[in-house]
């Protein structure tokens, strides 16, 4: 029963994801052939977004400072001692200054443009992700002793594979409101810039979920947030159907609203994903805010946050690149993004936390083989 009831979550979920942004196209009586290209590129902007509207970032900057606030307010107001176990500190690992020099090598290719270079200029971008991606692994072990690399390697390696499939969903669903596009791109064919964008697409969940672990490891950035506000819930699987419905019906709205429900983008997805995971009792850290504790999500959010600054860094002076048309608040920006768009790292970083407690759950069948590595692996569900 239990298997039958997860395959029938499974398949809701992926109809949910996938057909409801097409079915909004359908509704507004639109051909859909050239949404089911694989696979999915934007590489210009076909639709014609509303322009710049303060009475609309002052709206969203409210909504954001309103949401974010209360947190950071708990965090700055709590005086509870910080607990620092320094006995478990490591020598900082060799392999680390390896992923240092990787990434600043790679920062360095990606931002200039030598002639004995210029083949592979389009393809460089996987480089100080993966030299990043170590370095923090390697800060990690230093802290604390335990780091992904080398605690949780299948579990690392896991996520590189999910994440690719993870971000080429977003890349479907950008079709759909075309809120970025790729630049310089031109001369790859459509299997050349898939096989080439995977490489980088794979680095995204390894990042965020190790730039999470190396921030638990200072508690005072959480401070408080174990014991915040509750969100009671009574019934969790009715809450989730309905939460998942209704984020359903706002992403089948997204093509032919594209310029009010682009948040959704974001949004939707989070909330159809959180509620398969509760419906198929996959254990995740939204529990934790029932009673209270946000320090995961928190966590979780910031470390999106921090990777969307180097993505936008890195991104800004690349050969290849993506830029962005938003519509009603694309002003102040940030290298390419305008600055209010970065409030969209935000619920992506908790959809990644919620992928890792997935990719968690598959593998539990080869826990009992790493006892040590399932505390540090559990951190986050």
């Amino acid at each position: 029963m239990k298997l039958i009831r997860r395959i029938i979550t499974i398949t809701f979920t992926v109809i949910f994801l996938a057909g409801a942004p097409i079915s909004g196209i359908l509704l507004a009586g639109n051909e859909i052939r050239g949404f089911l290209e694989f696979p999915p590129v934007t590489t210009s902007v076909t639709k014609l977004h509303a322009p710049f509207s303060w009475s609309a970032f002052y709206l969203l900057l409210t909504l954001i400072v309103l949401i974010i606030a209360p947190l950071i307010i708990k965090i700055s107001t709590t005086r509870q001692p910080i607990k620092s176990d320094r006995s478990r500190e490591m020598k900082f690992p060799l392999w680390g200054w390896g992923g240092l020099l990787i990434m600043i090598a790679g920062w360095v290719l990606a931002w200039t443009r030598f002639t004995w270079f210029s083949q592979l200029q389009t393809h460089t971008f996987t480089i100080p992700w993966i030299g990043y991606i170590i370095l923090i692994n390697g800060i990690t072990y230093q802290r604390t002793g335990r780091s992904l690399i080398t605690h949780e390697p299948v579990y690392l390696a896991c996520l590189f594979l999910f994440s690719a499939v993870f971000w080429w969903y977003f890349e479907f669903l950008n079709q759909f409101v075309q809120n970025w596009y790729y630049v310089n791109v031109e001369t790859l064919g459509r299997m050349e810039f898939f096989l080439y964008a995977t490489l980088p697409f794979a680095t995204v969940l390894p990042a965020v979920l190790s730039t999470f672990h190396l921030l638990n490891t200072f508690p005072g950035l959480s401070r408080g947030l174990d014991h915040f506000i509750g969100i009671p819930v009574t019934r969790p699987k009715t809450a989730a159907v309905t939460g998942s419905l209704i984020a359903a019906a706002t992403l089948s709205l997204t093509p032919v609203l594209y310029d009010y429900l682009f948040p959704a983008l974001w949004l939707a997805p989070l909330v159809i994903i959180a509620a398969a995971l509760i419906i198929s009792g996959v254990p995740t850290f939204l529990k934790g805010i029932t009673k209270g504790n946000w320090t995961t999500v928190y966590l979780l959010a910031l470390s999106a946050l921090i990777c969307g600054f180097f993505w936008e860094m890195w991104n800004y002076y690349s050969y290849t690149r993506w830029e962005y048309s938003v519509p009603f608040v694309d002003r102040f920006r940030l290298f390419e993004m305008p600055v209010l768009g970065y409030a969209g790292y935000l619920p992506f970083g908790i959809q990644c936390g919620l992928m890792g407690c997935l990719v968690k759950t598959l593998l539990k069948a080869n826990r009992s083989s790493h006892a040590d590595a399932h505390s540090f692996a559990e951190t986050e569900c």
